[in-house]
Formats: C-alpha cells, structure tokens, sequence
C-alpha cells in the first residue's frame, strides 16, 4: 500500500472532517486570522475559543500561564487560568462568517458556555445562523469561579442533561459536550449528556491543580500579582488522564457516542493511541503553544507511514482498536511470569539500573566495581521493569518471558529470630 491509497477523513456525527486533527478550544483558536493560519498549515478544523455573550465580560488575569519542565523537555505542562473569550461577540461571529466563506471545506465547531438556559439557548442559536458546523457544551472549564458555569455544570448531572436538552431544541447542526476530568467517573455525567440528546463527547479539558510555587514570593504560579490560585493543567503530564477517561466512554455500552480526544498530544503516537483507545477526532492545544501549527504536518505524515506500514488504507478502521485488550486487572494470566534480560555490550556504566533496583524495586541487582556493570540475580528479579526506564541506553534491558517451572526467590527476611514475637493470627472470615 502507498501513501496515496490512505485515507485520513473522519466522518463525525454526519460531519466529513479531512482528517482527525482540530485545533481545540483554547488560546490557540482565539480569532480568524489565527485559525486561517492552522487551516493553511492542514488542520481539517477548530473548536473556537469559547463563546461569551456580552453579559458577563470577561477579563484575563495577568500573567495567565505557568509553563514548566522536566529534564530536558521545556515544556511537559502548562499551567493557566485564562477564561473564556473576552472579545465582543460580534467580532467572534464576524469571524465565523469570514472563515466559512475563506474555508468551506474545513468545519467550524462553536464552543459555547451559557449562565443560564436561556444563555445557552441564545449562544447556540446565533452560533448556528453564522455557519457553524457543531456545538461544543463548554461543560468543564475550572477557571470559571460562578456557580452553574464551566466545571461546576459539569459536576452537576441534571444541569448537564437540562442545558444539553436546551441546546438541542433550538439547533439543528450536531452538539458535542465536553466533559471535565475533576470527577472521578465521567461515563455517569456523559450518559446525562446523552439524554439530553448530545451526539457526540469531547474530552478531556484541563486538570485543576498546581504546577508550582513562587518560592521567593511564596505564591502559586501563575503569580498574578501577589496570588495564585488553583488552574488548569494541560500538557504531555495529563494524556494518561484523557486517555484513561477516553477509554472508559468508549467502552461503556449505555453512552455509545462518538468521541473527541483531548488531553496532552504532541506526535503522531499519542493522537494514534486516542484513536486507537475510541477517539475519532483529535483537538491539540499545548502541542500548538509549543511547536505551533506546523506540527500537523507529523501528525498527518507520522499517522500516514504507520498505516502504509500496517497496510490499513481507512483511519476509520483504526477508531477503538485497542479497546478489546483493555481488562481489569482481575483478567490478568498470573501464571506467566518473566524477569528482565541484559545485554550489556553497550552499558555506559552508569550504575542508574543498580540504584533504582536497590532502592524501589527487588534489589534483583548487585555492582561489579571494576568493570562497572551491573549483575543480574535472575531469581530474585520482580519484572517491573523500572531499570528498564532509567537506563539511559536504549536495547539494553528487555523482558523475557520464564518457564512454568520458574519460581521467584521471595524477600528475605532480615531477621528470622523474631518470628517468635510476631503478635499474628491468621485471618479468618468466619470472625
């Protein structure tokens, strides 16, 4: 198969996307001259910066962002506490039509968050009659400190499914809602979405938290002049997050919607494991801040070679497909056991394998000082695998699967003499 035979287009709730790749509601969907740009670049469409009716003007605090790093990555995380749009809702309308008439091909998605009913129904309406192609139900921004908007809906199951029912009466383009993570299980609110008849779910929006203190102003970062606050967290830091909520909706038979993947993607590899987990579209924002628009070209080259490779032509074909393997824990064949496998012909001598065994894992390590290498005690190994994270070489460890016959060597015990002082009973259920 050749690059020429894939095809990258998602169909969406009846929406024909070019390919998976959105720009998210967020900074950077904030106007059309900036969406163009994306639309030049290859993005197949936005989810604009969320919609404000002009009753409650919105003002960004400042500084409004916290970017912070790991290692030599710059920027795993992004802190903000940026709200939504602050520009006359006019000028965003004006927008809509300026970048359908520029862009037909490429969908337009209105995100939109209403104070009351009547708000919503008022924000979805006129978002409609300006050529918006979807509705997304802002249902999960934390930075929104009024009760009954943002994260606050979306921790309220009856004002999810009573706005959702709002919307939907009044349009008649399709409506996404979008869940918040700052709850435990997000199948339950999303269900309500269903009844109130969304077609579709995004998520997941940003993670309420803090990122990191101003130690010299004893602050939260962002210091907004003296305070901080608990914000959103996005970034590389959060895809497990989406990616586990993402998930548990593709999975849950009583939801059976189409979803939107957000949360932490930077490459290919992370857009195709949403894909791979239920997501059929994907929407970027800290990627963008970033690298900037430009990295959909990976993300469209990356997705496209992984294809030719599998000898899939459809990404459609790929939407869920690592969802059969995905069991509870209980599930797991704990008959089969393996251990880890060096090949030490290209060890630097670190010793990072050495430390971490002794000290957070099964001490299945001893050090040989003159030729600084590690020695693996086979029996004693516990298969996590963490050395296998640390070392700085890549091939080194592997895991290797042992006979039936194989039996782990057990902890010691450091000091067998006290067993006669344990105070112990064995359980009994009975009791």
């Amino acid at each position: 198969m050749n690059k020429n035979n894939i095809d990258l287009s998602i169909d969406f709730c009846g929406v024909k996307f070019k390919n998976p790749f959105l720009l998210s509601s967020s900074p950077v969907s904030n106007s059309a001259e900036m969406v163009a740009r994306s639309f030049e670049a290859g993005w197949s469409g936005v989810v604009f910066k969320t919609l404000n009716s002009d009753t409650t003007p919105i003002i960004h605090p400042s500084p409004r962002m916290n970017g912070y790093g790991y290692g030599n990555k710059r920027l795993v995380g992004l802190q903000n506490v940026e709200m939504i749009s602050d520009r006359p809702l006019k000028d965003n309308l004006a927008d809509f039509l300026y970048l359908k008439k520029k862009y037909p091909g490429h969908v337009l998605i209105s995100s939109i968050m209403g104070f009351s009913n009547d708000e919503w129904a008022y924000l979805a309406r006129v978002s409609e009659d300006n050529g918006a192609d979807m509705l997304e139900l802002n249902f999960s921004c934390p930075h929104m400190a009024v009760e009954g908007a943002g994260h606050h809906v979306g921790q309220a199951f009856d004002l999810i499914e009573k706005f959702t029912t709002t919307v939907k009466q009044c349009v008649s383009i399709p409506v996404i809602a979008k869940m918040t993570p700052n709850i435990t299980d997000m199948t339950e609110p999303a269900i309500y979405a269903k009844r109130g008849g969304a077609d579709a779910i995004s998520a997941i929006n940003t993670v309420s938290g803090i990122s990191q203190i101003d130690l010299e102003a004893f602050t939260p970062k962002p210091n907004v002049f003296g305070i901080g606050s608990v914000s959103g967290t996005s970034g590389p830091v959060i895809k497990p997050i989406g990616l586990r909520f993402i998930s548990d909706m593709a999975k849950c038979e009583d939801l059976s919607l189409p979803l939107s993947g957000i949360g932490g993607i930077e490459t290919w590899i992370d857009a195709l494991e949403y894909i791979l987990l239920g997501a059929s579209t994907i929407q970027v924002t800290t990627g963008i801040i970033h690298y900037g628009y430009g990295i959909v070209e990976d993300l469209i080259e990356g997705l496209t070679d992984f294809m030719v490779e599998k000898d899939i032509a459809r990404v459609q074909d790929l939407v869920g497909k690592a969802l059969p393997n995905l069991k509870t824990t209980d599930k797991f064949d704990l008959k089969r056991q393996g251990r880890a496998q060096y090949d030490l012909t290209t060890c630097v001598g670190c010793g990072q394998c050495y430390t971490v065994c002794r000290d957070a894992a099964g001490f299945a390590l001893e050090w040989d000082p003159e030729k600084r290498r590690p020695i693996l005690n086979e029996d004693k190994c516990l298969s996590c695998m963490i050395c296998s994270f640390v070392c700085p070489v890549s091939g080194i460890i592997s895991y290797t699967e042992m006979p039936g016959t194989w039996k782990r060597q057990d902890a010691c015990v450091m000091d067998r003499s006290l067993e006669t002082q344990i105070k112990f009973q064995p359980f009994n259920s009975n009791i």
